[in-house]
């Protein structure tokens, strides 16, 4: 805001709206900060078609989030935005959020966008460019030689945009351009400036990017779209139809990082199209959960676990008493770190934390399931529930409730070991008020383990034991009313006891899910 505060009157971005027709007759609007109020000149019923023509101009602001001019790297033109989007009607009725540059939701259409402009800029951007050979730039057809008469002052660039709920574009004079066979016949186009210091980065991350996307390929759904283009423009990092807008000017590491996530994007937004302002945590946390994946993937040291930074996150918003329902709008949180560690990291543990619940193979299973089921739709939160329900068996709406509906906690903890003549009484005690089934190992003295499984009355359900070399007792089930359980081992030479050994769970206090006997 404070960047903002200063801008001239000839640096801020504007639209403006004329001429808007119903069928060829005048309907009336009114404008309303980022939203255009139309009254139709005729009702539209079910089912029905109409057709809507409007003129518009506009200012390009100065690049200071998402899109405008000059950005801070000297990209000239960054054009997310740009000109009037229909506002989403479902179910729920319109969705009409003001645009503030954060989260948006559009309508599936098919895009045909021409874009006059001076002949020294190379554009990139959505959809498929139809006249490749009279534009030139690395577009053209191989072997193709593209010549622009010295008196040709502007292109011309045609796109079209099947099937995508948005379209950008960015534009530049010192743009390079590479173009790279990616997997399934899908071309990557890698565009940035003709900067000596970031070249190597840009070369260097071709073929990662190319590994990224056949994993998110394999472990989600088959990216249907035949191009994608990573664009440097605009500030960090944002999604949008068959592109991303990123900085380019990092180490080679954040440039991975950031194609990682604004790459995963496009089946966690774009294919997948959830409300982002009202369901953030779908669209970041699902994305950030197949990016870790993936860059551990493609990383030439493994990490055991790759969730890890989302577990600290989320149990630092946790204990600052800051942290509100994933229900919240994401407009509406009171700081910024709120809305991120919800919409990112909590976001991302709804899924790893569904693995603990259901078992590794059920979850991605889920994950392809829901891409088959929803792609090109607007899933929301009940469709990603039933369809893990449909694939495991299992009763979820009390996940789904207590973890997006509610700030309820987990912890659970051993609350007492009794050493009985032959046998040993394990006591638990729910602490939290979000229940969950419960793990636990048991380590003996002679270097012997077991695992015990206390399934999850409300759950209906039992889980394949993730540890099938470990023998494991499935226990009784555990009623949400009682805060306490006990069981017996029929040992007495334990030497340690462990709640939830896959560290999946996200149990705010680690410290009472340990027994060690001394």
């Amino acid at each position: 805001t404070s960047r903002i505060s200063t801008l001239k009157p000839n640096e801020f971005g504007f639209l403006h709206v004329t001429n808007f027709k119903q069928d060829g007759v005048a309907a009336s609007v009114k404008e309303v900060e980022t939203i255009l109020e139309v009254t139709l000149a005729k009702p539209l019923l079910p089912g029905k078609k109409t057709k809507l023509t409007l003129d518009f101009n506009g200012q390009v602001p100065l690049q200071i989030r998402r899109s405008g001019r000059n950005s801070k790297e000297g990209v000239e033109l960054s054009m997310s935005q740009w000109y009037p989007k229909l506002a989403e009607f479902d179910f729920e009725g319109w969705h009409a959020d003001p645009y503030i540059a954060r989260e948006f939701h559009g309508v599936w259409g098919n895009f045909d966008v021409s874009i006059t402009i001076d002949k020294d800029y190379l554009l990139g951007g959505s959809g498929y460019l139809q006249n490749p050979n009279n534009i030139g730039f690395g577009y053209e057809t191989k072997g193709v030689k593209v010549v622009h008469p010295t008196e040709t002052k502007t292109l011309t660039w045609r796109f079209i945009a099947p099937n995508v709920h948005d379209f950008t574009w960015a534009a530049d004079k010192n743009y390079l351009h590479d173009v790279v066979s990616g997997p399934n016949g899908t071309t990557l186009h890698f565009i940035y400036k003709n900067n000596p210091k970031i070249i190597n980065n840009w070369k260097n991350v071709q073929p990662l990017t190319v590994k990224m996307m056949d994993y998110y390929n394999k472990i989600v759904g088959q990216y249907p779209y035949k191009q994608y283009s990573i664009i440097q423009g605009g500030d960090g990092g944002m999604e949008y139809a068959m592109c991303t807008l990123i900085l380019g000017e990092g180490t080679m590491e954040g440039l991975t990082g950031v194609i990682a996530h604004e790459m995963a994007h496009s089946w966690f937004q774009h294919i997948l199209a959830t409300n982002e302002s009202k369901h953030y945590w779908m669209d970041e946390g699902f994305t950030s959960f197949i990016e870790d994946l993936a860059v551990n993937e493609i990383a030439d040291k493994k990490t055991d676990n790759v969730f890890e930074g989302a577990y600290k996150s989320y149990f630092s918003l946790v204990n600052s008493g800051k942290e509100l329902p994933q229900t919240t709008h994401a407009d509406r949180h009171d700081e910024n770190r709120s809305y991120s560690i919800s919409a990112y990291s909590k976001g991302e543990v709804f899924l790893s934390q569904l693995q603990y619940l259901i078992g590794k193979d059920k979850m991605m299973a889920t994950l392809k399931r829901y891409f088959n089921d929803f792609k090109f739709k607007h899933p929301t939160p009940n469709d990603i529930k039933r369809t893990a329900e449909r694939v495991s068996g299992a009763n979820l709406e009390w996940y789904l409730n207590d973890w997006t509906r509610t700030t309820n906690t987990i912890d659970y903890g051993i609350k007492e070991v009794k050493l009985n003549a032959e046998s040993t009484t394990i006591y638990l005690e729910r602490i939290g008020r979000m229940p969950m089934p419960i793990d636990v190992l048991v380590e003996y003295n002679d270097g012997t383990k077991e695992t015990f499984y206390v399934p999850l009355r409300m759950m209906s359900f039992e889980k394949a034991n993730p540890t099938p070399d470990v023998k494991r007792t499935v226990l009784n089930d555990w009623n949400w009313g009682n805060q306490n359980y006990n069981f017996t081992v029929n040992k007495i030479n334990i030497k340690k006891i462990t709640i939830d050994p896959s560290g999946l769970m996200a149990d705010v206090k680690k410290e009472n899910n340990f027994y060690e006997s001394k």
